[in-house]
């Protein structure tokens, strides 16, 4: 094989592999189609019964487009030729049907066809939606040729009133790019100023370094006229050389005369014509076919540092998704608990962080605690309870039949254990609280963990176990902090009354002097103030205690043992359980092994680049 064929037989490849996976132009916007965008292709363009059809049968050597009248072309077509070995039989293969060869190109035609309507319907509409089609023969040279609708200058029965701009949109949409290499097809029985394909191609490529010009129906021209100033440049100029070409006539193709005969008629009229036979050289489908291998290997080879950048980029984006998704998951049992293992560690990681300051959340933990529990603390109906008619009835129900003598003791201590009782409600709401904190923590630290995500049944199994401790450690929780509010009403702190100022019983000494009323007013007023100010000393302490209760059976344990549970549980587990927890999303299978593929396709595309040889 040339290096000219290895050049373009390389891109062709590359180009194919590149449909299969999805990342073309022409559709839609794919993050990879920048290589396609990169590799040169050929665009076929005409008027509508320019002969079109004709001459890409004539480069393929097959009768395999649908004919008829009026717009037939309705889909862009991309043809992709693969030079096969001499003497090899030859097939075609769509896109849509990758896993059938045909060998029968009148099916070819049909299945053109019948796609085509798959998404215009049977009507005259067209659709910018490509058919991918690669023909493997050894009497084609490697090229990548599109098809595409004839531009028109009026619409017909059944079309749109804007489907000459429409078609036009679509033909502009592929020739406008500057690796596009645009083949403009115009009858050489018509006025070349009135070509539709020629003006086009001047509004695209002004200077012309891109556009081939091809004069067809050379032999049905008017006795006595020729089409010279043209093909020699003189009426019409371009930076690269006019084409004629003689198209099978009608009554050939109605008797279905082979194409490798067509050929052969068409350098007979070449070389035996008065007019062009000084011209038979550079005359014909062949010569066109291998005029546009050639300049294809000359565009190939000053974009090859642009094809290898693109390529590079790609392969790096390619490893970035790769490692974003993860590795395929190993069949040995201890791999795969390592996995396991390694996947858990990165959700602890995180939820760490949020606990610790390195991602948000963990400060309305301490939220709780400098706002929620001290507001709680303030709202607390003290003041009822301690209310001048509440503190004489308890005072006077402790008494019981027997009134105090000097001091109620009975009466303060069930004052107090009342008082410190409201304590247990925020107590507990701060429990609560610090709850629903680390239960969001959990949920975002899952949703974060980006190995997670690959595996449903994992995520989901290691929530539950999550939630499940965090449960747990509420539990505890709430038990610890009612037991702080009990220990408060269990032992009253003695040193706070005896400091507190006694009441004179007589004035003066004088035995005679009115004893104090312990049954008054000021004296259950006096009652009520030591009372609250005990409240306020044992409230001051819980909003310290309470904070650290907390964050020792939660917080702490919750950094610390989130997921102990769990591992002791996936110590117990076998192979095929193990398997279950990494059992994939399907669609981001899929999307691992399409990004293989990519990855796969350009690496290869890489090597090939760098072991073909530049030299001439």
């Amino acid at each position: 094989m040339t290096t000219m064929e290895s050049l373009i037989g390389l891109v062709n490849r590359i180009q194919r592999a590149c449909t299969v996976l999805g990342d073309y132009g022409g559709g839609d916007n794919n993050t990879f189609s920048s290589l396609w965008e990169a590799l040169p292709s050929v665009a076929v363009v005409g008027g509508q019964s320019s002969g079109k059809s004709s001459v890409l049968e004539s480069i393929v050597g097959r009768d395999f487009l649908p004919r008829g009248s009026g717009i037939v072309t309705r889909r862009p077509l991309v043809l992709q030729l693969h030079k096969t070995d001499e003497g090899s039989q030859e097939y075609a293969e769509f896109l849509h049907l990758p896993k059938r060869r045909f060998t029968d190109f009148g099916a070819v035609r049909n299945e053109i066809q019948e796609e085509t309507d798959r998404i215009t319907g049977k009507t005259k509409q067209i659709s910018p939606v490509p058919i991918h089609l690669s023909i493997y023969s050894p009497n084609v040279v490697n090229l990548t040729l599109i098809d595409l609708p004839g531009l028109t200058k009026v619409a017909i029965e059944g079309q749109p009133e804007s489907i000459v701009e429409d078609i036009e949109s679509m033909v502009r949409s592929y020739v406008e790019k500057p690796n596009c290499i645009i083949l403009a097809i115009s009858p050489a029985n018509q006025d070349i100023a009135t070509s539709d394909a020629m003006k086009l191609a001047r509004e695209v490529d002004p200077s012309g370094d891109r556009t081939f010009g091809v004069l067809t129906k050379l032999d049905l021209m008017d006795k006595g006229t020729n089409a010279l100033d043209v093909l020699e440049g003189r009426s019409y100029r371009l930076q690269q050389p006019w084409v004629g070409i003689v198209n099978r006539s009608q009554a050939d193709i109605n008797k279905n005369v082979d194409m490798i005969v067509a050929r052969r008629k068409e350098r007979e009229y070449f070389a035996t014509s008065p007019d062009y036979g000084h011209l038979a050289s550079k005359m014909g489908s062949e010569y066109l076919a291998k005029l546009l291998s050639q300049h294809l290997e000359s565009v190939i080879r000053s974009r090859i540092p642009s094809i290898t950048s693109s390529i590079n980029k790609t392969i790096d984006e390619l490893e970035s998704e790769m490692d974003h998704l993860g590795r395929p998951i190993a069949l040995d049992a201890g791999a795969q608990l390592y996995t396991v293992l390694e996947v858990c560690r990165a959700f602890e990681r995180i939820f760490k962080e949020h606990l610790d300051g390195g991602r948000p959340g963990g400060d309305r933990i301490y939220g709780v605690f400098d706002n929620q529990l001290p507001a709680a603390l303030k709202k607390l109906p003290f003041d009822r309870h301690l209310s001048l008619q509440n503190v004489r009835r308890i005072v006077s129900e402790a008494d019981g039949y027997q009134p105090h003598l000097i001091a109620p003791e009975q009466g303060y201590r069930r004052l107090i254990e009342g008082a410190l009782n409201y304590f247990r409600g925020p107590a507990e709401a701060s429990v609560d609280a610090v709850h629903f904190v680390l239960k969001e923590l959990v949920r975002k630290s899952i949703g974060e963990t980006q190995e997670l995500k690959r595996f449903p049944t994992l995520q989901a199994d290691l929530a539950a176990a999550a939630n499940e401790a965090l449960e747990r450690f509420r539990d505890e929780s709430k038990k610890t902090v009612v037991r702080l509010v009990d220990m408060e009403s269990s032992y009253l702190t003695v040193d706070f009354f005896r400091k507190l100022p006694q009441e004179v019983e007589n004035k003066g000494g004088n035995p005679q002097a009115p004893v104090t009323d312990r049954y008054g007013e000021g004296h259950f007023r006096r009652i009520g103030s030591n009372v609250s100010s005990y409240v306020g000393m044992v409230s001051d302490t819980l909003k310290n205690t309470i904070p650290k209760a907390v964050v020792f059976c939660q917080v702490k344990e919750a950094k610390q043992s989130l997921l102990t549970r769990f591992y002791t549980q996936l110590g117990k587990k076998e192979g095929k359980q193990l398997l279950q927890l990494l059992d994939e999303d399907p669609a981001l299978m899929e999307r691992r092994q399409q990004c293989a593929k990519r990855l796969e396709l350009y690496k290869a595309a890489r090597d090939e680049i760098d072991s073909v040889s530049w030299t001439r």
